[in-house]
């Protein structure tokens, strides 16, 4: 069995990559084969809306662009679980992301009602999200309601709803004394850092055991 994690975020160690190694460790508690791919290292763009690869002419399903996320998109194909992680940028997804989410999930939707994705065959999938403002913030700031459509859609084109984790209140950095930080209390996060972080860390570890022994 094989899975493959996407960080959507520009930082390689911090908490959206720890929570997505996490996924993966409890992945491979379970024999899988794991990977994990940062966007960021990537060269490309999203979707240019040429519908290539909803031409009648064609194959499905296949993007027309080429760059450096032409071969993710090919893998993506014979993964057994797929796991993406974002931390929470104005109150959504990084662009880089963004445009994957643009390149993947739109090539393999296609306008039809008998038919709405062409991707080969039902998977699980886990979405991770990290923000530093606390789940009373972010519900009042409609985070989810802006990310719902994002786990339809992943629904729809794997044919299985996501499973989430929302990691809350995180550390942007590592010393607020160094940044204008003022609107945050570095006490208060060292605290919640302390308690919560090791149970989102938990949770993560369990949705990667969940999601081969759901594969």
């Amino acid at each position: 069995m094989n899975i493959l994690a996407i960080n959507g975020s520009p930082r390689k160690n911090w908490n959206t990559a720890i929570l997505l190694n996490k996924v993966l460790e409890g992945a491979a508690s379970q024999n899988a084969n794991t990977e994990l791919i940062n966007l960021y290292d990537l060269k490309y763009k999203g979707c240019t809306s040429c519908f290539f690869c909803k031409r009648k002419d064609r194959e499905h399903g296949q993007c027309a662009m080429n760059d450096d996320l032409t071969p993710i998109l090919e893998r993506l194909k014979t993964v057994d679980a797929l796991v993406l992680g974002s931390p929470i940028y104005f109150m959504n997804i990084t662009s880089g992301m963004m445009s994957f989410l643009e390149r993947f999930l739109f090539s393999n939707m296609i306008y039809s009602m008998e038919i709405p994705t062409v991707y080969p065959r039902k998977i699980p999938s886990g979405v991770i999200y990290t923000m530093g403002v606390t789940e009373e913030l972010a519900d009042n700031f409609g985070v989810k309601t802006n990310l719902k459509t994002y786990h339809d859609v992943i629904n729809r084109t794997l044919g299985l709803a996501p499973e989430l984790l929302f990691s809350y209140n995180t550390y942007q950095f590592t010393d607020y004394k160094k940044y204008e930080s003022s609107m945050f209390s570095e006490e208060e996060k060292a605290k919640h850092k302390a308690k919560q972080f090791p149970i989102d860390c938990e949770n993560a570890f369990n949705m990667g055991k969940k999601l081969m022994m759901n594969s």
